[in-house]
């Protein structure tokens, strides 16, 4: 991770550690990067925040003042951004997004020619441009000053591909969903409608304050309870950009993103279309998943957090499905980054292929009990060099064998160092957490927990 950019982009409160700024200076470099070989083009997409305005416009003016063309695709998915520049050959894009975060928060996601998150080398550059020590490059002149385009036809094309993906009609299925407020509150509904649900909406009001305000996948309880009052056959929830879907089963019952992840698996081994028969997880994926593979014979492995490095691994190895339990799932024979709603095409195949409600079919997975605490701390990296620490933390987790496990690692995207306990019991998980974070809070220095 470099000064700037974490494993999510650019990312901090508008106005204070992400400004217009930045959002410029970023536009300038990646106008003359992009452009050492002809004029660049490059298409941005943003959410609902108030200051995605702001900086929309200003990596605007640095894109076209490098040279570059900026198509604009307005409010829209992180996903959908990667599915227009990879499918109509542009250079590169930008979403400006804070994700789940709340809307004073906002961020730069740079993404690459082929639709993947683009590399450290790149986004190393571009700090140490933001930091002055490159030279400036060469401002654009005349002809060669770029233009902006309105480009909606982009997001237009991307709800085309989406309603091509369904295998069987949602005629007469009751489908609740949660936009969060966000950027899927113009397409998520337009794609249910077309394909015959009867659609029901919460938080698709966006006003650029509420985006995640008791809402989306990090709230996904409001969902829950309105798929029970409303007698709906499932519900699914996105996060502020909708590369996130956490769903809510027949029963009102939530469902996490290893829940998806093993019941796509097991379907995709059914039909020979789990690759390598391998599910690629992060380190934070449930223990309960893990031994529902092993019994299922499903292969697995494990990344760093971030959907980055997700796809990193199913690229590098050729498989087609992995994510995130927080709901970050990667199809990749259709998609290269996290995509809510695609994620809930696959799950509603799934359902409509097997003739099985959601509950019943994720019976199988036994989600092991979970307890995570947050450390707020100057320097995150920090008890990486204690010994003290990590002689303890290594203690800790070879007391609880095969029936727990204990993690702690530096927040890609926040100030933070998580620690995050599994066991049989809460109350097992709670005492690890606290042992563990005072381990942590006793021997580097803290800002205050959160």
């Amino acid at each position: 991770m470099g000064k700037y950019f974490g494993t999510d982009g650019f990312r901090g409160e508008a106005n204070c550690n992400l400004t217009a700024s930045h959002a410029f200076k970023i536009g300038r470099y990646m106008g003359y990067l992009f452009g050492k070989e002809g004029k660049a083009r490059v298409v941005i997409g943003k959410d609902t925040r108030r200051s995605s305005y702001m900086l929309e416009y200003a990596l605007t003016a640095g894109l076209t003042s490098s040279g570059a063309d900026v198509y604009l695709l307005h409010v829209t998915t992180t996903p959908s951004v990667a599915y227009v520049i990879r499918t109509e050959g542009f250079d590169c894009g930008v979403m400006i997004s804070a994700s789940h975060n709340p809307f004073y928060d906002n961020g730069i996601k740079l993404i690459g020619s082929g639709g993947e998150k683009i590399g450290e080398s790149i986004t190393d550059e571009i700090e140490k441009y933001i930091d002055g020590l490159l030279p400036e490059p060469p401002l654009a002149k005349r002809e060669n000053i770029g233009i902006t385009y309105d480009y909606a036809m982009g997001r237009n094309r991307y709800i085309g591909f989406l309603i091509s993906l369904a295998t069987r009609s949602y005629k007469g299925i009751r489908v609740g969903l949660d936009c969060a407020n966000g950027s899927s509150w113009s397409i998520a509904k337009s794609v249910f409608d077309a394909l015959g649900a009867v659609t029901y909406v919460i938080n698709n009001r966006p006003d650029g304050l509420n985006i995640n305000e008791n809402a989306g996948s990090t709230h996904i309880e409001e969902l829950a309870k309105f798929v029970k009052e409303n007698s709906l056959d499932v519900g699914f929830a996105y996060d502020g950009d909708a590369d996130r879907c956490l769903a809510v089963d027949d029963k009102g019952e939530i469902v996490t993103g290893d829940h998806i992840l093993y019941v796509c698996a097991k379907y995709m081994k059914e039909t020979n279309s789990l690759d390598k028969n391998t599910v690629v997880t992060t380190v934070m994926s449930n223990l309960g998943l893990y031994k529902a593979f092993d019994r299922e014979n499903i292969a697995y492995e494990k990344t760093a957090v971030g959907d980055r490095f997700v796809y990193e691994c199913m690229c590098e190895n050729g498989y087609r499905l992995g994510g995130e339990q927080s709901g970050h799932i990667i199809f990749s024979k259709f998609a290269t980054t996290g995509d809510g709603i695609l994620t809930s095409i696959k799950l509603m195949e799934v359902m409509l292929e097997m003739k099985k409600p959601l509950s019943e079919l994720t019976k199988g997975l036994e989600i092991f009990p979970q307890s995570l605490k947050n450390i707020r701390v100057p320097d995150k990296n920090a008890y990486l060099n204690n010994t003290v620490i990590a002689d303890k933390i290594k203690e800790i987790q070879e007391e609880l064998g095969d029936e727990g496990r204990l993690l702690v690692r530096p927040s890609g995207t926040e100030p933070v160092i998580r620690v995050m306990a599994e066991a049989r019991t809460q109350e097992s998980c709670d005492e690890i957490v606290a042992k563990a974070a005072a381990l942590i809070e006793n021997n580097i220095t803290i800002y205050k927990e959160i």
